[in-house]
């Protein structure tokens, strides 16, 4: 069966972005390539704070996660090579687009006093979102967690430029801060 955001993507988005930005061909619309979930922490950071961050990482994605490591050694902040520094897991295909659904539908609405996310993309295409309580998500067991996971969701695009990722993304459905214009902005200068 067919993820809903993937058939919103096959039937709303891609229509409108051919009529939007001119595209011919199918290939050149902008899609989403994958899904990067990372939680980094402390190099003197226990063993079970690790394989919680692990376990609550791999709930929220519905995938495995596994720890990042230290690629080397460095005495002032008492890291050595080898040493878990992290969590990450990378979704594509159906899996990357249930967990969009879940973000967009249910996690980023469930934050108190929502008013919708930064709009600014990485220049390329690419968005970055940090969440700093993994309880938002309905998947997390919070109520055993000794304290909050924080956590940057990275959306990687195929997109060209900033504006070609952040309207595939906002047609996706990614609740986008509205912008406000300023009266300094909109004053015409005086002859």
């Amino acid at each position: 069966m067919k993820p809903f955001l993937k058939e919103q993507y096959d039937q709303i988005v891609v229509p409108e972005l051919k009529k939007n930005y001119g595209y011919t061909n199918m290939h050149q619309v902008p899609r989403i390539v994958k899904v990067v979930i990372n939680h980094g922490f402390k190099a003197d950071t226990e063993k079970a704070q690790i394989e919680e961050a692990v376990k609550e990482i791999s709930n929220i994605a519905c995938q495995k996660a596994v720890p990042t490591l230290s690629k080397k050694s460095i005495s002032n902040f008492k890291l050595r090579e080898n040493q878990p520094i992290g969590v990450k897991v990378t979704l594509r295909g159906n899996s990357m687009y249930e967990f969009l659904a879940r973000l967009i539908a249910i996690a980023l609405p469930g934050i108190r006093d929502f008013r919708g996310i930064n709009s600014k993309l990485d220049g390329k295409g690419n968005y970055t979102l940090g969440i700093t309580d993994h309880t938002i998500f309905p998947e997390s067991h919070g109520d055993h967690s000794k304290k909050a996971i924080g956590m940057d969701i990275t959306i990687v695009t195929t997109a060209n430029s900033d504006d070609e990722g952040r309207e595939l993304l906002s047609l996706m459905g990614m609740p986008f801060r509205k912008r406000t214009v300023t009266a300094a902005t909109t004053a015409t200068p005086a002859a």
